[in-house]
């Protein structure tokens, strides 16, 4: 039988391991299903010497974080500046040399989160900075919260005061914002003023990109500026008479001017005409942001390296594209062979059932070759719930989990809409995404880091949650999985997207590519329906996700597969074993997954040096 490389360290996870392996050959019964493991192996002591520190931590940043909720607000970064170094001094004190496997990957983790979340507070100040100049008055708004938070008694008239001197703030704000004209012999010309947040000098009215995104992101925080006002005088008008008598009239014409400021902002100075979706702009955090993002997701790679990788398989991509064009008698016309895939989708009202049968034959191919233990409750549990129009217009694909939404048309739609839905959720597509969404992906990873080693959530990184899914692609590929030219069609456009995302979500932060080129990469390399595409990019740049994520998908992919094939394809893993160990290993770096399953013993001052995919 084959073993990890270090015994001793598989000696101590056993007890960690045990449950899963127990969950699929024993304990107690309900109507049919196993879903109690057996017991003595749960009460084990932790691996990691540091667990309860990492908790500590995770819990005391979470409390601090719900007391200091005002974003941008001096003294909340004043006071998580404070935190973080104070934890960073207490680390310090600890004696690392006597820390094992585990300790030592939850100390340089913490020592790489602490330090990543100071950079953090940096960028915060930088950015808040640039915006300043259209919202001089956003620090009084938040000194207002934050006295409220400090539990301070309110003067009802200074109150009333503040109100009147930041309707006059908000008036002399728009006054300075307004862009300024020139007469030319060629024509009236928009000139920025000077906080430099006006139109560019364009004789086509054009405006300065860097200049709509400091705007954009002004009128973004003037929305968290008036919600945290509205909490200030919610909580205390209708309470206190006489605050409610002061107040009641400037606060309703200071949330007024703010909304109308707002609306200029957006008018004026982005060009998002009413009624219609705000444009797809984002905010770059640039080349410095991104060298600090690698660093903590422990990626020794260049931005410019990174997008070589994804070029690489890209052609890869290409080149299969070809070969399954061939093979359905479109000769090298993959886009051709694409279309065809595209019209292969179910009939309205059957799509359920598809991701149904899906989801259980990728279960059924990855248990036929033992490839990860599956517990019978995380077969048992996961649903499926139908995704609103709204949302598939920047969803417009499955997302999943413990629930699989699913992406497909409803009445409410335009017929257009519809059209569209079907085209991009077919039959061959979905192959490709119910398993990433589900088992062996990101519900079974959900399932079992809900299980083991919880306290590496913090260190949650997309890396390892869309790396993992998206390996599993890679890897049911190696294996087989797609048996027809259109199974692989359905596969490798995925794969495709995966690659265009590297190389557009790096190109928009480092400037070297505009949101409208993101689209016709995926609309011309990829295959993408336009709205599709247009669906794809808005939520990359003006939704939640992190600079990196969009790139994690295929990087965080391309390590584990690495890792794969240095310990399992040389006989010093099974594939089970080795799946098992990174899903109960916790969330983490995958560099630092690595450490774990060889049983590195790290320097305190460990660095990423792991170059996974070679030198591009």
């Amino acid at each position: 039988m084959r073993r990890p490389l270090i015994l001793g360290l598989w000696v101590l996870l056993t007890p960690a391991l045990a449950p899963a392996h127990a969950l699929a050959q024993g304990g107690a019964r309900v109507e049919g299903h196993t879903t109690v493991p057996p017991l003595a192996p749960l009460v084990a002591a932790p691996a990691s010497e540091l667990r309860d520190v990492i908790e500590r931590y995770a819990t005391d940043r979470a409390v601090l974080l719900r007391r200091y909720d005002a974003e941008y607000s001096p003294e909340r970064q004043r006071r998580l500046r404070e935190f973080y170094q104070a934890w960073q001094a207490r680390l310090r004190e600890l004696d690392f040399d006597r820390l094992g496997v585990e300790g030592r990957i939850d100390y340089v983790l913490l020592d790489h989160e602490l330090r990543y979340q100071l950079a953090l507070l940096d960028r915060e100040v930088r950015l808040f900075a640039e915006t300043e100049p259209l919202l001089p008055f956003a620090r009084t708004i938040l000194s207002l919260h934050d006295a409220r938070r400090r539990r301070e008694t309110i003067d009802a008239r200074a109150a009333a005061d503040t109100l009147a001197a930041l309707l006059r703030a908000i008036d002399e704000a728009r006054k300075a914002a307004a862009p300024a004209q020139r007469t030319t012999a060629s024509g009236t010309r928009t000139v920025a003023s000077a906080d430099g947040a006006g139109r560019a000098a364009n004789d086509d009215g054009a405006r300065s990109r860097t200049s709509r995104v400091v705007a954009y992101r002004a009128a973004t925080i003037l929305d968290g500026l008036r919600d945290v006002l509205r909490r200030w005088h919610g909580f205390h008008a209708g309470y206190d008479p006489l605050f409610t008598w002061w107040t009641a009239d400037p606060f309703k014409r200071v949330d007024s001017a703010l909304v109308a400021y707002g609306r200029y902002i957006r008018r004026e100075l982005v060009g998002i005409s009413e009624g219609e979706p705000d444009p797809i702009i984002g905010d770059p955090i640039g080349a410095a942001g991104m060298a600090a993002d690698l660093a903590h997701e422990m990626i020794p790679y260049t931005p410019q390296e990174l997008i070589a990788i994804a070029e690489r398989e890209f052609a890869w991509c290409e080149a299969e594209m070809r070969k399954a064009a061939r093979e359905m008698g479109f000769g090298d016309d993959w886009k051709a062979a694409l279309e065809k895939v595209k019209t292969l989708h179910v009939d309205p009202g059957q799509q359920p059932a598809m991701v149904r049968d899906l989801a259980y034959e990728a279960v059924a191919f990855v248990e036929e070759r033992d490839l990860v233990t599956i517990p019978p409750l995380a077969k048992e549990v996961w649903r499926m719930e139908m995704m609103s129009p709204e949302r598939q217009r920047v969803a417009p694909f499955f997302l999943g989990g413990e629930v699989i939404l699913v992406s497909f048309p409803t009445d409410g739609m335009t017929h257009e809409e519809k059209l569209m839905s079907m085209r991009g959720n077919n039959i061959h597509f979905s192959r490709a995404t119910v398993h990433h969404e589900l088992i062996p992906g990101h519900h079974l990873q959900g399932f079992m880091t809900s299980r083991y080693n919880t306290h590496r959530r913090v260190f949650a990184t997309p890396f390892w949650t869309e790396g993992w899914s998206l390996y599993w692609e890679m890897l049911l590929w190696d294996l087989g999985f797609p048996s027809t030219p259109e199974d692989r069609m359905g596969m490798l456009f995925w794969r495709a997207h995966r690659a265009a995302r590297i190389m557009f979500s790096l190109g928009v932060h480092l400037g070297t590519m505009t949101p409208e080129e993101a689209i016709e990469l995926l609309v011309e390399r990829v295959g993408h329906e336009r709205a599709n595409a247009e669906a794809e990019v808005r939520r990359s740049f003006i939704g939640t996700y992190p600079p990196l994520y969009q790139a994690a998908y295929m990087i965080g992919g391309l390590q584990i597969r690495a890792l794969y094939r240095e310990l399992v394809e040389s006989g010093r893993m099974s594939a089970r074993e080795f799946h098992d160990a990174i899903l109960q290993g916790g969330r983490m770096p995958i560099e630092m997954v690595r450490a774990r399953l060889t049983g590195e013993l790290l320097p305190r001052n460990y660095t990423a040096q792991w170059r996974f995919a070679g030198d591009p």
